[in-house]
């Protein structure tokens, strides 16, 4: 499985969104995406890309592509 694939993953476990809606998504774009969950899906991918987010980096989190950048830098590439 591919990080895209593993980072996709993580959204629709946690929002139970579909893939094709991946693109779009930013915070509370879905009802499922609110304080919460933001923090549901920062823990889900923290253990995915076995990483430990900045708490900068989980405030700045705020849709789909720009999580792709931030996770950039913590040498998960795409």
């Amino acid at each position: 499985m591919t990080n895209t694939e593993k980072y996709g993953n993580c959204f629709i476990e946690i929002f139970g969104v579909k893939e094709e809606q991946l693109p779009n998504l930013a915070y509370q774009s879905v009802t499922e995406w609110d304080s919460v969950g933001h923090m549901s899906l920062m823990a889900e991918l923290e253990d995915v890309f076995e990483i430990m987010l900045d708490m900068d980096d989980i405030i700045d989190f705020s849709d789909y592509k720009k999580g792709m950048e931030l996770l950039g830098k913590y040498d998960v590439e795409f």
